[in-house]
């Protein structure tokens, strides 16, 4: 009965977000207590409830000084050369642009820290894709399934559960790993290059002189077959349809300012916030405590707390400047921290009420002994529905050590179970379990039904070639 209703309140979720019935906070509370109910232990709710804000209060404290920290390198100019370097190659071609959400999102996320990754990412990439009205939701998944690749380094969270879970070496579980991680990483390339190429036909073919990330006096005027963005003085034009004029067939000069979501502010050169003398400052900070993480010398909570509060006190002194960054990204801060403690509801029923290890031990049971030697193989299909479903300490901690031992039953080494356990995690970075997913979602102002409905079938395909590309290799 557990497992039925668990995978029923799974079901229930993803159907009421993807429809737009209800929203994520309340379908993450309200669901689970009413299936807390119908197995008959609305009694303990509030015990599994504060069970759940406690085990993922650290995360949401981790998130709200992350978000702080990071908001406020971004706002000081921490990241600019890199941003510039990466819209240099993007210029305005829809293409260029995909491709180089892809890449920005797979450097940045070296750092470990999905919810980092996500808010430089979209900081940079967010008024391209509004000023050329591309869709949103291939910058969100395209993000999301590069980070999920990239997720699977040591420090990022995944191979130290496997590692952790079946007794072995991290690094014997990463490295040979690592040419079908590669394959998975080009596959999202690929992928960004697809979904840009079918923007770019959307659009038009788009270019971008230099001056639209240098000169704030950058407006769009028509150009015949395509708009092209380029410096031009405001209200003048040729009409020779090489994108100068206003005469160009469809074309009109839309200056800066004359919408707000038509401004390009990403890399606003004269911005108050930079503080260019303190550039190696803030590099050092941040290269340390990203040091500090991976040698992981304090709760990564606490490191960002200090961080963000020697961030906050060395680039703005003043405590008027001080509160006005904290309010810039308040909204951020508690729409995230929210989902967090909202997201608790939902995993402290399915582990309190027993769902989880009902589910698993019903997964695992439905395996046939035929398939007791392919157990890695399985192992790696069941990584996507079930890192989807559950968290990352479930699935880790809960059930493949059930799947590693059927596995060395039939002669499969825990090395083999462990390194297939984590194919699953590019779909696994879009799971309404994942908190560094709203971040994403919030700060691209996509709904995250709209977000699931696109990304899954990517991060899917995106996961099976990994998998099949370890198989390929006999990693796996």
């Amino acid at each position: 009965m557990l497992t039925v209703l668990g995978f029923a309140m799974i079901a229930t979720f993803l159907v009421l977000i993807m429809t737009k019935k209800m929203s994520p906070i309340a379908s993450l509370v309200l669901i689970p207590a009413l299936f807390c109910v119908a197995v008959g232990q609305g009694a303990k709710l509030g015990d599994y409830v504060i069970e759940g804000v406690g085990t993922l209060a650290p995360t949401a404290a981790m998130l709200m000084f992350a978000i702080v920290y990071f908001g406020v390198m971004i706002d000081v100019g921490l990241f600019d050369p890199i941003v510039r370097a990466i819209l240099r190659f993007c210029k305005a071609d829809p293409m260029r642009i995909v491709v180089g959400t892809a890449l920005l999102a797979a450097i940045v996320s070296l750092d470990g820290d999905g919810s980092t990754t996500f808010m430089i990412t979209v900081s940079a990439m967010y008024p391209l894709y509004k000023r050329l009205k591309m869709s949103l939701v291939v910058m969100t998944c395209v993000a999301a399934t590069a980070n999920g690749v990239m997720n699977t380094l040591p420090w990022g969270g995944p191979t130290a559960r496997a590692a952790t879970a079946l007794k072995v070496d991290a690094a014997d579980i990463f490295v040979p790993m690592i040419p079908a991680l590669a394959v998975g990483l080009l596959a999202v390339i690929l992928l960004a290059f697809v979904l840009g190429r079918r923007e770019r036909k959307r659009l038009g073919t788009l270019t971008l002189d230099e001056a639209l990330v240098t000169e704030p006096e950058t407006v769009l005027v028509g150009a015949g077959g395509g708009d092209r963005l380029t410096k031009a003085p405001r209200g003048t034009g040729t009409g020779n349809g090489t994108g100068t004029g206003g005469a160009g067939a469809g074309g009109a000069d839309i200056a800066e300012g004359d919408d707000e979501e038509q401004e390009f502010k990403g890399l606003d050169p004269d911005r108050p916030t930079l503080r260019p003398k303190l550039y190696w400052f803030n590099a050092g900070l941040t290269v340390a405590l990203l040091a500090a993480m991976i040698l992981e010398l304090m709760p990564i909570p606490v490191l960002f707390l200090i961080g963000a509060a020697l961030a906050l006190t060395v680039n703005f002194p003043r405590m008027p400047d001080q509160r006005a960054r904290i309010a810039a990204h308040a909204d951020n801060v508690l729409n995230v921290s929210g989902m967090v403690f909202a997201a608790a509801v939902f995993t402290g029923v399915l582990t309190g009420t027993g769902m989880v290890e009902h589910m698993a031990d019903w997964l695992v049971g439905a395996i046939p002994d035929a398939m007791g030697p392919h157990m890695a193989v399985v192992t790696g299909l069941l990584s996507l529905p079930l890192t989807y479903f559950m968290s990352n300490d479930g699935f880790y901690f809960g059930v493949l050590p059930v799947l590693a031992e059927a596995g060395a039953a039939h002669g499969v080494s825990h090395l083999e179970i462990a390194r297939a356990s984590i194919a699953g995690q590019p779909l696994h970075m879009s799971s309404p379990l994942v908190p560094a997913v709203y971040v994403l979602v919030g700060m691209a102002k996509v709904e995250f039904g709209d977000h699931t409905r696109f990304t899954v079938k990517w991060a899917v395909l995106t996961s099976l070639v990994v998998l099949c590309a370890g198989v390929l290799f006999g990693i796996i």
